[in-house]
């Protein structure tokens, strides 16, 4: 995927390996595309991250993740469908400004559908780093299937980046193609996130036995370990009875005497 060179405002659509391909760029000050939301929405355009090298792109692509549109509401597009099938949403991001998690939340939603929840870019891949949302669907008979749920489909898709509690929901690149999943360009490898899914897999692997390992992973932990009250050593309580017993004996004998 190259950049355009002009930076006009790009919607195109054309075929790539014989698959058709819907391209929508953000990296101007002009609408790309029709929002989705009621009412004159206008995005804003960054190239903040320009003065930065963007880890896991290509050098063709550095452009589509150094610029961005963002908006202080939730945003979002249309897409025109014409063909049934299956198609593939991909979504372009990375987190040039924030150094720390947690500082831009937010979902991503797909003619109403959830397909990406609490999407936190740095957390995910870190500062400055490429990271592409891959959200595979179909489209037939009038339905749209994605991620296990269906919905009526009218011929538009229907693309929103919901408002989170954490700053503004925001977009690099994006694109749509009619294929699988295994027709998307993947990005280069990432050898911290390799070795932290290696590390993951070592812990979940015990003994031949993955199973035991998550079961015990995802058992919620309500406190500490209540004590036994049956397991404790019970003699010491017996002793002040043993003096009451050997008292009250001597006690005892003595009135009788009297």
């Amino acid at each position: 995927m190259s950049a355009i060179p002009n930076g006009e405002p790009f919607e195109h659509t054309g075929y790539s390996g014989g698959h058709i391909l819907i391209l929508i760029l953000f990296f101007t000050p002009i609408e790309a595309a029709a929002p989705v939301t009621q009412g004159a929405l206008i995005t804003v355009a960054s190239d903040y991250g320009m003065k930065l090298p963007i880890l896991r792109s290509n050098a063709e692509d550095q452009i589509l993740y150094q610029t961005e549109r963002y908006n202080e509401e939730t945003f979002g597009y249309e897409v025109p469908i014409k063909e049934e099938g299956d198609y593939v949403l991909v979504l372009k991001f990375a987190e040039v400004y924030f150094a720390q998690s947690q500082q831009k939340v937010f979902d991503v939603r797909l003619n109403g559908h959830v397909v990406v929840k609490d999407l936190d870019i740095f957390d995910r891949v870190g500062h400055s780093t490429a990271h592409d949302e891959i959200i595979p669907m179909s489209i037939k008979k009038g339905k749209l299937s994605v991620q296990g749920e269906v919905s009526t489909f009218t011929g538009k898709l229907h693309i929103e980046f919901v408002k989170g509690y954490y700053d503004n929901p925001k977009i690099c690149a994006l694109y749509i193609l009619q294929g699988t999943v295994e027709d998307v360009p993947k990005l280069q490898p990432h050898p911290g996130l390799e070795k932290k899914e290696e590390d993951d897999d070592e812990d979940d692997y015990d003994d031949g036995s993955s199973v035991k390992k998550q079961a015990n992973k995802n058992r919620v932990q309500s406190g500490p370990r209540t004590p036994n009250p049956y397991a404790s050593d019970n003699s010491s309580l017996m002793f002040p009875i043993l003096v009451a017993f050997g008292v009250f004996i001597p006690t005892l004998f003595c009135l009788c005497r009297l």
